[in-house]
């Protein structure tokens, strides 16, 4: 996918952040946004301990953390491989290669039972020589040749990244190569020997949001001091960035997107001697490069030489035309979704266009051909039902592709697709991780309080009784356009299913589940509707007698943090568990706290009175009251989290300690906008969350005799 890049797990953009910087002079909890000060840190620590010694106290956290560890490190995981050069690459960590190893091989050999992989860079080695924390952000490789590709390395797993060029051949990094210091940037290949490069150049040319507004050209052995500025945005954007689009026919077209608001962009296309923007609506999102054809998604309804294509489609324009007349642009249509689907992804082959089309929140991959008129004609590859499906991967130089495979009790599997032929079959699966047998699937419905009809699933044993015994774990999210769909997960299935408990899946406004209207009707003010979705979707389930308060706790990270803090202050009767991950809590600071000024095209912003009020009457940090029995939660996030911050988790427990309300809190010293940098931390996390929601939710073990 080529579009605009903001690094999200799901967030990023927009502002109004000068105009929201008044004093609150009833934050007493603002030194805990000192990163990391001494005294903030002292807390953070004191607070770890605390929690630990609850939980790995637990009889079951230690049988818990070794099957968390058992299942990250195992050998027999699914090694995702992506096409670069005609070879397959993959990152891979495991307890012998913690930080990992980038390595490849061919198809055939990937395709046998035990693949033999070359190791093309020890991460492990790399950090140890240098003595630097380094965690893997990923490559990309300089089309078409895919012989020199821009490595990506984070210092434990923020964001911010430094880049630096990597030769394959030689398996070593490039004498004298591009080399770009830290920083949150973006970086493309404009040709093998230029860079189009977005980053801070002088001190403080960042948006408030942190990311860059200013791109230069870069030529192989020119410091940065020297590259060529072609675009300037403003330090009131979201971020601009640059990207390079190259077809299976060698059609090369690069281009800068300028978000002015996390979903709103200006596209523009870089001509040799200057920068010209695309006449086109500002929810628009370039997707890929196909036949000398830009692809598209609309996010509005755009009407250009006399027709409207509406919200939700995929189209299609010459991009050699776009680059002589930007202004008079002759789109075609490829796909307009139905009302209950959405399109989840656009990627192509030598030869062939593949979408992603969600059907009633279940997956299908279709593939679209284009005639020599400019016509195109569509059919579907044969994948399983009842699934997920998603393109992992495509060839630039021929029409395969990876396809992943996977539903809630189906492991995930690898397909190799033929797109030509329209073939697919299986490559890779993984080794089931949890006794499934027993197990069942329903797609049901809520009713939400203004009478919209909310999908869930519902995982759980076949024989469940209704009679309100049964520990259940709702999980949403519920914004930015993201959409929940079934997949597999071996921690949900021995940690969870296999000791007695119900997963439930909710689809909620929010999501992009069924298009961007889905979305749109929860955006800023209105937001009160996606909460109400939430709570809809648990009622339901305790008026079936699936489970009842007692026995039901909820989970969600990042913005689905922040439904559980929403969630947990305005229906504390419904749970007696709430996961709060990575969370944004203080939505009064948010705009200043991390890459949250990003964020206010999703939330609003506290400058706009009414959106500070809404704001302010479901922000979870200024909604604690006192004299309410809540649920004890358990508040976790991560010190090197330079998107969402820790700052919301931590302020949010310490007014929680201070109103003398039960709470758990952890931070994970590194890892990012994630639950580690390693698979040790990642399942030490595991561990902690499965157990607290067995503490709260199940039975207490029985004393062996």
């Amino acid at each position: 996918m080529k579009k605009l890049v903001v690094p999200m797990l799901f967030l990023a953009v927009s502002l109004h952040a000068q105009a929201a910087t008044r004093p609150d002079t009833t934050d007493a909890y603002r030194w805990l946004e000192d990163l990391n000060g001494e005294r903030a840190m002292s807390w953070v620590k004191a607070e770890n301990a605390k929690t630990t010694a609850v939980l790995e106290a637990d009889p079951r956290y230690a049988d818990i953390y070794r099957e968390a560890f058992r299942m990250a490190s195992a050998k027999d995981r699914i090694p995702y491989a992506t096409f670069i050069g005609g070879e397959l690459y993959n990152f891979w960590q495991d307890s012998a290669h913690k930080r990992g190893i980038w390595r490849r091989t061919s198809l055939e050999s990937y395709r046998s039972t035990d693949p033999a992989w070359v190791t093309v860079l020890d991460l492990d080695t790399l950090a140890a020589r240098e003595k630097a924390n380094w965690v893997w952000k990923g490559a990309t490789c300089a089309l078409p040749a895919e012989r020199r590709c821009l490595l990506r390395l984070s210092d434990g797993g923020e964001d911010a990244v430094t880049i630096r060029e990597f030769d394959l051949p030689s398996s070593a990094f490039v004498t004298n190569g591009f080399s770009l210091p830290k920083g949150k940037q973006n970086v493309s290949w404009a040709s093998e020997d230029t860079l189009l490069v977005a980053r801070e150049w002088k001190p403080g040319e960042l948006t408030a949001s942190g990311y860059p507004y200013i791109t230069k050209r870069l030529a192989r052995g020119q410091p940065l001091d020297a590259a060529v500025e072609i675009y300037r945005g403003d330090p009131k954007d979201v971020a601009v960035s640059a990207f390079t689009m190259t077809d299976g026919k060698g059609h090369r077209v690069s281009m800068i997107g300028r978000g002015i608001s996390f979903f709103e962009s200006e596209n523009f296309i870089v001509r040799p001697n200057d920068v010209v923007r695309l006449n086109v609506p500002k929810k628009f999102e370039i997707q890929d490069l196909f036949d000398g054809q830009i692809i598209a998604r609309l996010t509005q309804d755009w009407t250009a030489a006399g027709r409207t294509y509406k919200s939700g489609s995929v189209v299609s324009f010459d991009a050699a035309a776009a680059t002589k007349d930007p202004q008079n642009l002759a789109p075609t249509l490829i796909l307009e979704p139905g009302p209950r689907e959405s399109v989840s992804g656009v990627s192509s082959t030598k030869n062939q266009l593949l979408v992603g089309l969600d059907q009633n929140v279940k997956g299908r991959v279709l593939i679209f051909s284009r005639s020599p008129s400019g016509a195109w004609s569509r059919r579907p590859i044969a994948l399983p039902d009842n699934v997920s499906t998603g393109v992992t991967s495509t060839d630039a130089r021929s029409d395969r592709a990876f396809i992943n495979v996977a539903g809630f009790l189906t492991p995930s599997s690898v397909w190799l697709a033929d797109a030509a032929q329209g073939t697919a079959t299986t490559v890779r699966s993984l080794p089931p991780r949890f006794d499934a047998s027993s197990q069942v699937v329903e797609q049901l419905e809520a009713t939400s309080k203004d009478g919209t009809k909310i999908p869930y699933f519902l995982v759980h044993p076949r024989n469940m009784k209704r009679d309100g015994s049964n520990p259940t774990l709702l999980y949403s999210y519920g914004g930015f356009e993201v959409s929940l769909t079934p997949f597999y997960s071996g921690s949900i299935g021995k940690l969870w299913l296999e000791r007695g408990g119900v997963y439930v899946l909710a689809n909620i406004r929010g999501g992009g589940e069924f298009g961007p209207a889905w979305h749109d009707a929860g955006l800023k003010t209105h937001r009160q509707v996606i909460y109400d979705d939430f709570a809809a979707v648990a009622q339901d389930l305790i008026a079936q007698k699936i489970t009842t308060p007692r026995r039901l706790g909820i989970q969600g990270g990042s913005n689905g943090g922040l439904l559980m803090g929403v969630e947990l202050t305005q229906h504390p009767e419904l749970w007696n568990a709430v996961d709060i991950q990575v969370p944004l809590l203080d939505m009064l600071r948010f705009e200043q706290i991390a890459a949250g000024a990003s964020w206010v095209g999703e939330y609003g912003s506290v400058s706009k009175p009414d959106e500070r009020a809404f704001l302010e009457s479901i922000s979870p940090l200024h909604n604690l009251k006192p004299g309410v029995t809540y649920p004890m939660p358990l508040v976790w996030t991560t010190t090197k989290d330079d998107r969402v911050g820790p700052q919301h988790a931590r302020k949010f427990a310490a007014k929680m300690a201070d109103m003398k309300i039960p709470y758990l809190f952890y931070e994970v010293i590194e890892g990012g906008h994630g639950s580690g940098a390693n698979i040790e931390q990642r399942a030490h996390t595991d561990a902690l969350e499965f157990t607290y929601l067995a503490r709260q939710l199940m039975d207490p073990l029985k004393a062996t005799p």
